[in-house]
Order: structure tokens, then C-alpha cells, then sequence
């Protein structure tokens, strides 16, 4: 009988756990969301492309085109900790370092709230870092609001992307990594993302050099990119989350033991920046999740 009884009030014990952890995370969420701060728009830089604003919220400040609220931000700084990448993109991106640890000039299209050449500054003191942005307003606020300084070590330059790398194509110049983070309000601009300018790209890489190139998971645009990246590099690794980062390199792809043992050099240089290795290394796909025969995109 007292077996049995312990049997009946096990279900009723189980309603009222379920119940009272019910309540108490309606009770957080209700605190998460008294927490919560609506945005505060800082600042509007005006701009010939689109209005860049800087907005604040939840101990964050972002960059954002033309809009406070839409599906996503250009660039967001922990007010508290500004080393730390706020997005996992910025982290991908960064850990194309597993490829070449210590690249000694870098290229990067985009500058946005300059995360990458600011933390790059840090993670690579012998390297000389090339930045190129085509909108004078987004270098205003990178700048102003978000840290970002120019200096010997430090370059930039105030024009189209393509035209930068074609220059630099022509003269010759050699880079051993070139990141790709161009984006306009819509998407990535046509025109850095044809087989033409990819080739331009390729070019500028040193023998071991590496390219590194933020682009969308879920995208119309999917399987053309893939297949035009594919038609320059051949075999690229592929990280997603959220946005995809495509890692590709003018000569063959190093083993997984030689990302390994990069990724572990690295660990100390890129914890304070929010980079846990391992997990960045668990990103590093070499499947070709895309069709195949898609077409390639051409200017």
C-alpha cells in the first residue's frame, strides 16, 4: 500500500514541478524584459548611400544603414568589454588564422565599425593591416563611435572595393590574407561577387595566402556563390552559423592537424576577444552542401 501511494503522488509531484518551474521562468522572463532597454538612436551620420546609425541598447553599441530596428546589425560593441566579438561572424572570420597564424599584411573590404582590423591591430602586432570602405560616413562613425584609428600599421583607404584590388592586382601587390565583409543595406554588392573580381582576389594572395569572405547562410545567392568561390579556389572550408564564412586558400587546404595545432598556438592571443577555439574548430567544414551545378556568377 505505502509502495503503491508513492507510485500515485509521483505524476501529481511531477505536475507541480512543472508548474512551479512554469511560473518561475515566466517570472525571469518578465525581469529579462523589464531589463531589456529599447534602442536609443545616438547618432545619424548623413551618408550618399544610406543614413549609418549609431544606436545603443542593452549595454551594446551597434551600426546599422538607414534603420533601428530591422533583421540584423552592421557591427555591435560591448560598451563593457569592447575586445569581445559580439558576433559570431566576426569570430569565424577570425579564426582563419588556423589557416596562416601569422599573416604580416592583411587586406579587409568593409570596414563597418572596423571589428576586425581593431582586434587584428591587437592579435597581430607585426602585421600591417589594409582596410578599404567606399563610404566616408561609415569611416566617420568607425572612428568616432567605435574606436577605430588610423596608423602606420593601420591603413585606409576611401574607395570601391573592386577598384582597390584591381589597382592593387595590377601593381603587383601580394597579401597573405584578404577578408571580404562588404555589405550595402541589401546584401553583398554584385559586383564583389563575380568569378572576375574573385580571380583579381586570387591574385593578390601570397603563395600561402588565405581568403576569407562573410557571406549569408540562408541566401537566394546560396549555391551561385558557392559555385563561383569554388570555380576560383577549388576546395574551400564552409562555417555556418547564423551567417556563413567561406575560408579558402591559394594552395591546397592544410589537415585538420595543422588547424589543430594553430588553433591551440592561438587559444591565450584570442580568448580575450571571445574566441574559444575548439568551438571555432568544430566549424570547419569541407563539404559542398550546395549544387554543384549551379551557375556561376560572372560581371
Amino acid at each position: 500500500m505505502a509502495e503503491r501511494n508513492r507510485k500515485s503522488r509521483g505524476p501529481r509531484l511531477s505536475i507541480l514541478l512543472s508548474i512551479t518551474l512554469a511560473a518561475c521562468a515566466a517570472v525571469l522572463t518578465t525581469y529579462a524584459l523589464l531589463d531589456a532597454t529599447p534602442p536609443r538612436l545616438v547618432h545619424t551620420e548623413p551618408s550618399e548611400f544610406a543614413p549609418v546609425l549609431v544606436i545603443e541598447e542593452n549595454g551594446q553599441r551597434c551600426l546599422n544603414f538607414s534603420q533601428i530596428i530591422d533583421n540584423g546589425r552592421q557591427t555591435c560593441l560591448d560598451l563593457d568589454d569592447p575586445d569581445r566579438m559580439v558576433f559570431e561572424y566576426t569570430r569565424m572570420m577570425t579564426s582563419a588564422l588556423f589557416l596562416n597564424p601569422a599573416p604580416k599584411k592583411v587586406l579587409i573590404i568593409g570596414l563597418g565599425g572596423a571589428t576586425i582590423p581593431t582586434a587584428f591591430h591587437k592579435i597581430l602586432p607585426d602585421a600591417a593591416i589594409d582596410s578599404v570602405e567606399i563610404d566616408p560616413a561609415v569611416v566617420r562613425v568607425a572612428e568616432r563611435y567605435f574606436g577605430y584609428k588610423q596608423g602606420p600599421r593601420q591603413r585606409l583607404f576611401v574607395e570601391d572595393g573592386r577598384a582597390f584590388v584591381e589597382r592593387a592586382h595590377r601593381a603587383g601587390q601580394q597579401y597573405d590574407m584578404v577578408m571580404l565583409d562588404a555589405f550595402d543595406v541589401d546584401y553583398i554588392p554584385a559586383h564583389l561577387l563575380t568569378v572576375e573580381f574573385l580571380q583579381h582576389v586570387r591574385a593578390l594572395l601570397a603563395p600561402d595566402g588565405v581568403l576569407v569572405a562573410n557571406t549569408f547562410t540562408l541566401s537566394d545567392m546560396y549555391d551561385k556563390e558557392s559555385a563561383t568561390y569554388a570555380a576560383v579556389f577549388g576546395d574551400f572550408f564552409n562555417l555556418r552559423d547564423g551567417n556563413r564564412v567561406i575560408i579558402a586558400s591559394r594552395g591546397p587546404l592544410p589537415d585538420d592537424e595543422t588547424l589543430a595545432r594553430n588553433a591551440a598556438a592561438l587559444a591565450t592571443t584570442l580568448a580575450p576577444f571571445g574566441i574559444d577555439v575548439d568551438r571555432e574548430l568544430q566549424r570547419f567544414s569541407r563539404q559542398s552542401d550546395w549544387n554543384t551545378q549551379a551557375e556561376v556568377l560572372t560581371d
